[in-house]
């Protein structure tokens, strides 16, 4: 079965038309399938759209946050809620195309791939959203080594134990390749079709650009020192050690007082970085499990029961 987890931000024009092409998918490959529209947080009346659809397909099943949370949260609660064996991600902009669906998972079964992500290879967007994201893809296959052209796809095809491994909060849902792939995940990518915006406005500003470069550092230092943060902290610390101990000693040949001050501050800064390794790695090792990163305040069914990804 393929559970569709979709994402809803105030999309009340694309859902009939996006249900129409999933549903016209389904019947032509013969896919049982399950449709997880999650509503985060709209101001509009997609809400009222999803419990329609969900009254008239039973496939159809809504979640409703209590506030935005963000799209990280809704494909964490999505995931959650999913009980096919692979899972479809994408957007309900209709910018993704569903009948992309029989591609993702063809590439899937033939290169026996755990992750396949979307490569918008022709994008119908403005000039101002495609550039930064070309180089923003750029510097994530420079840093990561995880080689796609595409990290921040929304359509991607996920087999059912990927999404098991991974939490997902904050904004890190565009580096969902590049956990997988830490994880040791087989990831890989395919061509999909991407289509103009036909509803609504992009959510996505300048501001975003900047706050994936700072998403993409902390992507690095969790897959590299998540589980080893003194690695970091105390390497950096012992060469900061190692700087203050030979400045004092250079400061006892020649007495100078801008040397004694500088070594003071490394030696200073060298034991304080040793102590916020060992203080990181009591919080990775005692770590209690968390509540979600986000508040459901409606289902459209309550006989539900989540499903085994949390």
């Amino acid at each position: 079965m393929l559970s569709i987890v979709i994402p809803v931000f105030n999309e009340v024009d694309s859902l009939v038309p996006l249900h129409q092409e999933l549903s016209e998918v389904a019947a032509a490959h013969s896919y049982e399938m399950e449709i997880i529209l999650v509503d985060d947080g709209s101001t509009d009346s997609s809400w009222a759209t999803i419990c329609r659809l969900a009254a008239e397909d039973s496939r159809v099943f809504g979640l409703r946050f209590r506030r935005n949370f963000g799209k990280a949260a809704a494909l964490s609660a999505g995931f959650a809620q999913s009980q096919g064996q692979f899972i479809i991600t994408m957007d309900a902009d209709l910018q993704d195309d569903p009948h992309e669906i029989p591609r993702l998972l063809a590439k899937q079964n033939e290169a026996n791939l755990d992750l396949v992500s979307g490569w918008k290879r022709v994008r119908h967007d403005p000039w101002h959203k495609v550039f930064p994201s070309r180089v923003f893809n750029r510097m994530v296959r420079w840093l990561t080594g995880v080689k796609l052209h595409d990290h921040n796809c929304g359509m991607k095809c996920y087999r059912r134990e990927v999404p098991q491994e991974l939490r997902l909060y904050g904004e890190l849902y565009r580096f969902v390749p590049v956990l997988a792939a830490a994880r040791g995940f087989r990831v890989g990518e395919t061509v999909v079709h991407h289509r103009p915006r036909r509803f609504g406005r992009s959510k996505y500003g300048a501001a975003r650009f900047i706050k994936g470069f700072l998403d993409l550092w902390t992507v690095e230092f969790l897959t590299r020192y998540g589980r080893r943060p003194q690695h970091f902290f105390g390497t950096i610390g012992f060469f900061s050690l190692l700087l203050g101990f030979l400045g004092i000693l250079w400061w006892m040949v020649w007495p100078m007082v801008p040397v004694l001050a500088a070594s003071a501050g490394l030696l200073l800064l060298g034991v304080q970085l040793l102590f916020l390794g060992f203080a990181a790695e009591l919080l990775v090792a005692n770590r209690p499990p968390s509540l979600p990163d986000y508040s459901i305040s409606e289902r459209t069914t309550s006989d539900r029961s989540e499903g085994e990804l949390t």
